[in-house]
Parts: structure tokens; sequence; C-alpha cells
């Protein structure tokens, strides 16, 4: 099946590569300069693109060029700054109101990005107070141990442990995690960590798919199409897998030769005990109730944002509970907070501001009107590009309004998902977790290029992309 839907995807995605984006830009073109429109709005219509276009390449730019500044002992991000000078552009140069901006965001309809971010920056809290407990360093520690001399062995329990843990935690924990441990195995080791640097970052972007809290991308989408947990699993279960699989394969094709050396570092010179391990229970016990949660969240009444939210407000205030219970500062409590990804609140609203914009120009139903021909391929293929020209949630963004405005179906849905994710392996741009893994490469001192990211890169995305759309369309036909 697999071989099927690899075989049938690569024929889709050589076809809609080379034509997607040249046909959209004819079709939006076409229909401006159609006698449709007054000249008053087709300005506003300009206005609004170059707007939205500006604001995209300079989220392009700050990522490969400056990513971040550093003011005294604190790192800010710069692209919440840049989405947001976009946002007020949009306001100000364009007939989108403060009020529809407040309808929009305060909204009831399904397309909330106040829940969807709640839930997700819910469920990435919980992650991050396993990390600040040690939990995913103990585990990291004891896969090295495990893979003894044999680097082949490494490198596959390194993917199966970071798959498992993406599904179920957050692919941008699992990164910031894993990265500097993987950095620091291979300087001790005297080891290149190309491959495993690459198998880490690709098992994290592709295993991220099977659940819908594992990308925040997933949860963009697949809320705004009104598609509930176990709705999204049944669908994606076998997509992930196929992409999990070809991945794997094209990884260990990719870097046979290097995987042939024995590992020169001994096992005893790598240790992490947890932190805290009854903190660590309490997280990984939160982590269990809240995905089951979730599970049932619809035969329950409760809407997934608010199982997601009361799981977090549970686990941090029995964490201070115990904390004070045993006499200790809540050292561990602290941190988690302080990491949680606040930055994503002023950047997902910003962005959403200017698709609202873009809504209110018509521009999204254009774009709709493009995809007209095969949804899965298109939306797939165009969400895989789209997420390396703009960065994957400002793409998840615009093309959930442009899924709802061309009343597209569960094929386009999923396509987006499937292409939201894998665009994270193409380049540094595709996700934040590519700017994360960059800046800590970077770091290091490791000689990890954007151009060696893309390279690896591509050859893994294209493939599992492939396999992905193919096996989605055997899913979705039976």
């Amino acid at each position: 099946m697999t071989c099927l839907a690899l075989y049938v995807g690569i024929l889709f995605c050589i076809r809609e590569i080379l034509c997607l984006n040249l046909f959209v830009a004819y079709k939006i073109c076409a229909i401006m300069l159609s006698g449709r429109f007054t000249d008053a709005e087709k300005d506003c219509m300009i206005a609004t693109i170059i707007i939205a276009a500006a604001t995209c390449l300079g989220l392009v730019l700050c990522v490969l060029i400056k990513p971040e500044i550093g003011i005294k002992k604190f790192t800010l991000p710069l692209y919440p700054f840049i989405a947001l000078i976009g946002a007020i552009a949009a306001i100000a140069f364009t007939p989108l109101t403060i009020k529809d901006c407040l309808d929009g965001i305060l909204g009831a309809g399904a397309v909330n990005p106040l829940k969807i971010l709640t839930l997700f920056i819910s469920v990435t809290a919980i992650s991050i107070f396993l990390d600040e407990g040690g939990f995913f360093e103990y585990l990291a520690c004891k896969v090295l141990k495990k893979s003894g001399k044999s680097k082949v062995k490494l490198f596959i329990l390194l993917y199966i442990t970071v798959s498992i843990l993406t599904v179920f935690t957050s692919n941008d924990v699992i990164i910031l995690t894993f990265t500097p441990i993987i950095l620091y195995f291979c300087k001790s080791g005297k080891i290149k960590p190309a491959p495993y640097l690459v198998a880490e970052f690709a098992a994290a972007n592709t295993w991220s798919m099977a659940l819908i809290i594992g990308n925040p991308t997933n949860v963009y989408i697949a809320t705004a199409a009104g598609i509930d947990f176990l709705g999204y699993l049944k669908v994606m279960i076998l997509p992930t897998l196929a992409a999990g699989v070809i991945s794997l394969i094209v990884l260990l094709a990719l870097f046979r030769k290097s995987l042939r050396e024995p590992v020169l570092l001994p096992d005893e010179n790598i240790s992490a005990p947890m932190k805290d391990k009854p903190l660590c229970i309490l997280g990984l016990t939160v982590l269990i109730v809240c995905t089951a949660g979730l599970a049932v969240s619809g035969y329950i009444g409760i809407e997934m944002w608010q199982e997601c939210a009361i799981c977090a407000a549970v686990l941090i205030i029995s964490a201070l509970l115990l904390c004070l219970f045993r006499r200790k500062k809540p050292i561990i409590v602290g941190h988690a907070l302080a990491r949680v990804p606040y930055q994503l609140i002023p950047f997902v609203i910003s962005m959403f501001i200017i698709v609202l914009a873009l809504d209110k120009m018509e521009i999204t139903k254009f774009i709709a009107s493009a995809f007209s021909f095969n949804e899965l391929i298109e939306y797939g293929v165009g969400s895989y590009l789209a997420s390396n020209l703009v960065n994957n949630i400002p793409m998840s963004v615009l093309f959930s309004s442009v899924i709802v405005a061309g009343n597209a179906g569960r094929y386009a849905v999923f396509a987006t998902v499937i292409g939201s994710n894998l665009g994270a392996l193409l380049s540094p741009v595709g996700a934040l977790a590519g700017i994360m893994f960059s800046s800590i490469t970077k770091k290091a001192g490791e000689k990890f290029s954007n151009l060696d990211f893309i390279m690896y890169g591509s050859c893994v995305s294209v493939c599992s992309l492939a396999a992905s759309l193919g096996c989605l369309a055997l899913t979705l036909m039976f």
C-alpha cells in the first residue's frame, strides 16, 4: 500500500510543483483585471496583497538573516514584531476595521484563534513541564546507552524515540530538548552529528502529523474545519505511518556510509537522572489524562481547548501544592511557565488579522477558485511549498480561510495538514522548529548550513509528501 501511495503521489507532485503557483498568480491577476471591480476596489486589493506579501517577505528575511535580538540577558524573537507591523498596516491601509478584527478574533465560529492558541499552549506547557523535570533528557540518555557501539542502532533508536515522543507531546519541545544532547554526544564521541540531527528533525516533523496536538498547524487547520480528536486520528494515522516509514528508509539510504563506523564514546559518559521524579510522574499522568480527554471530549460536551486548559491548570496547581508539601521551591514550575511560547499569541493573531483583510477583499476566494482540479494534490503541494514562503503557521491561517472560502472538502483539509508538517523539512523557513533548530546548531558551533538543511530535507520531505498524500487518497477513498 505504501509503495502504491508513493507512486501515485510522485506523479501528481511533479505536475503540481511545476504549474501550481503560476496558475494561482494568473487566476488572481485575471480576476482583478476584469471589469468586475471599480478602480477604488482594485487599489484596496493591491494594497492588501502588498501588505501581506511584504509581511511574508519580512518573515523570511528575519528567519534567514536575524531571527532574534539580544537585550541584556534576554533574547527576543523578531518574527512576532514583523507580523504585528503587518497587522497594523492592514488595519491602517485596507478597508479592514478594528471591529472586523474583534469580531473575527472573539467570534463564536470554528476559526477562533484564541481557542486554538489556548489548546496548543496548554499542551505545550505540559510538555515543557516534563522537559524541565528532566524526563526527555533522561529518555534521550537511556537511548544513547542502549545503542552501544552501533551507529545504525543509535540512529534507529533515536528516530523511534523522537517519533513516539512527538506524537504525544510537541515537535518544538522535542527539538529544543534533543538537539543539544545529540550535539554533545557526537562531539564527545568524535562522530559527525548530521545523520542524527537530520533524523531527529525529520522524525519530529513527520510523526507530528499523527495527533491533532502534535503541531500548532494541526490544531488550527483541523479546528477551523470542525474536526475533532478521533475524527482527525482516523484519517491521519495511515498517512503518518506511510510518511514515517518512507522517511526512515530514505534517511538510512542517505547516511548508509557514515553509519557503518562504530561509536567511540563509552556508555558511562552519558548519564542524566530525572531532576524531580515525583513532578515527572505528575506531569506524565496529566499528559495521559489530557490525551485521553481529547479523545472523548466530543462525547462529553467539552471543547478540546477547554479540556487542555483545565489539564494545564491542574498540573500547575498540583505541582505548586506538591512543592509546598515537600518544602521545595517551585523552580521547575517557574522555569516551565517562563518557557511557554507566549510569542505565538501576537504572531498568530497578527497573521489572522492579515488573512481577515485578504478575506474582506475576497482574495482568499480567488485563491480557492484556483484550487479547482485536484484538492488533494493542490492543497497538499500548495501548503508544502507555501510553508517555505511564509512559514507553516501563517500558511495554515491563510489556507484555513481558503478552505472555508472555497467550500473545500476533507481532501483539502488533511492534505493541508500534511503539507504544513512536511513543509518544515524543506528549509529553515518552513516552521518555527526549523528556526530553533538552526539557532541551536549555530550557537553550538556546528557547521550545518541552510544549504545542508535544504539538501537533506528535500530528499526526505518530497518522498514523504508523495507517500502520505497517496496514502491519504487511498484512506479517504474507502
